[in-house]
């Protein structure tokens, strides 16, 4: 942070939680696209997803 001329001052609440290293944790995280595969008994993920990005979709 020094280095790329950030004030310390400003991201006190970060360093503090970070003096002491990283806490062990998980956690779990189910997709939108997974929890509708399962609500509707989809079994293809591809199916299920808003806004699929297939070949030729976008023009670069």
């Amino acid at each position: 942070m020094k280095e790329m001329g950030i004030p310390l001052e400003d991201y006190w609440w970060y360093l503090d939680s970070r003096r002491f290293g990283g806490v062990p944790y998980s956690g779990f995280g189910l997709g939108f696209e997974r929890l509708l595969m399962f609500l509707t008994g989809i079994s293809n993920i591809r199916d299920v997803i808003p806004f699929p990005r297939t070949p030729k979709n976008i023009e670069f």
